[in-house]
């Protein structure tokens, strides 16, 4: 398990955006009356990459800070409420006088994804005002790059190379842009301060402009990264550092629904990397964990605890 140090209160901060998705399922695109649809059912859920790793990473067994951003409003009181039932730690929820932001998210039958989502969150939180948090930790998790918050790189470069002054591990996942339209060329001054990278195949292909999982790596590595992981979903995930260069398979499971697995991938990896492991280990675990996510339906409803994986993990045996 986890050799906490003494010294730091947190040993991950997940910093990143706070977002409501409310998830419409079976929406019938016919109107049932002069201005009403109908839909299958309705809900309201937490959203965000830094909160799907944060959640858990805690459930994993580390001792998770949450940096995020959330509105004076009754999206903001929900997410609070939400966490804390989750056992998260709220204390460093900035409260802005910006909206949170809600995603809307139109689910079909077959689990197709369609969204509309607002820009509240683009600019009322801003992370690179609260440096002295990073002393609390002992790693850094970026949820995600080219996305709000993390969308003007003069801004997020103090983070990174305050991080790494206190001798911070930096992790950072990506998006696709959905506002302002950026490039690796646009985050170099930011990527070589980060030591892990965790695009999806989706995304390395955007930002590199290849096909290929190895080429996609390395167009990232070329930027001066540490260590890039492409995330190939079911296929598992490409590698690459300095030294080694490997492909490992994905695990078997009856998936039902595949939202946030990469998210439930970095925070496996972040964990078992806090607790010494080497990167060929922390990514079996991370692809156990993430195809354990796909088997319920929600992002973090199929990792339950650190027990639930080590069972998993013992049944393939």
């Amino acid at each position: 398990m986890v050799n906490h140090m003494k010294e730091k209160k947190y040993d991950l901060l997940c910093v990143g955006a706070a977002i409501v998705d409310c998830i419409i399922k079976g929406f019938q695109n016919q109107r049932i009356s002069k201005t009403g649809f109908a839909a299958q059912s309705t809900m309201l859920s937490m959203g965000g990459e830094s909160i799907n790793q944060a959640v858990v990473a805690g459930r994993l067994g580390l001792r998770v800070g949450l940096l995020c951003g959330v509105g004076r409003d009754g999206g903001g009181e929900f997410l609070r409420s939400a966490l804390e039932q989750q056992g998260v730690d709220t204390s460093l929820l900035v409260a802005h006088a910006g909206a949170t932001p809600v995603t809307v998210m139109f689910v079909d039958e077959k689990g197709n994804r369609n969204s509309i989502t607002n820009t509240a969150h683009h600019y009322s939180f801003r992370p690179e005002e609260h440096l002295e948090l990073l002393e609390q930790a002992g790693a850094l998790s970026l949820g995600s790059l080219f996305r709000a918050p993390f969308v003007e790189p003069e801004r997020l470069l103090p983070m990174v190379k305050r991080a790494k002054e206190l001798g911070m591990t930096v992790y950072a996942d990506t998006k696709l842009p959905n506002g302002k339209v950026l490039g690796l060329a646009d985050m170099a001054g930011v990527l070589p301060y980060v030591d892990y990278i965790f695009p999806n195949e989706d995304e390395a292909a955007y930002y590199s402009g290849k096909s290929d999982p190895a080429e996609m790596a390395e167009v990232f590595f070329s930027y001066g990264v540490g260590h890039v992981i492409v995330k190939l979903g079911e296929r598992g995930c490409y590698y690459k550092s300095a030294d080694v260069a490997l492909s490992l398979p994905g695990r078997k499971v009856e998936a039902i629904d595949a939202t946030g697995a990469g998210d439930n991938f970095a925070a496996a990896f972040i964990t078992a990397k806090t607790e010494g492991e080497d990167d060929l280990t922390a990514l079996r675990f991370a692809t156990a964990c993430a195809a354990l996510s796909t088997t319920k339906i929600g992002a973090t409803a199929g990792v339950l605890d650190r027990e639930s994986v080590e069972r998993f993990l013992a049944a393939e045996r």
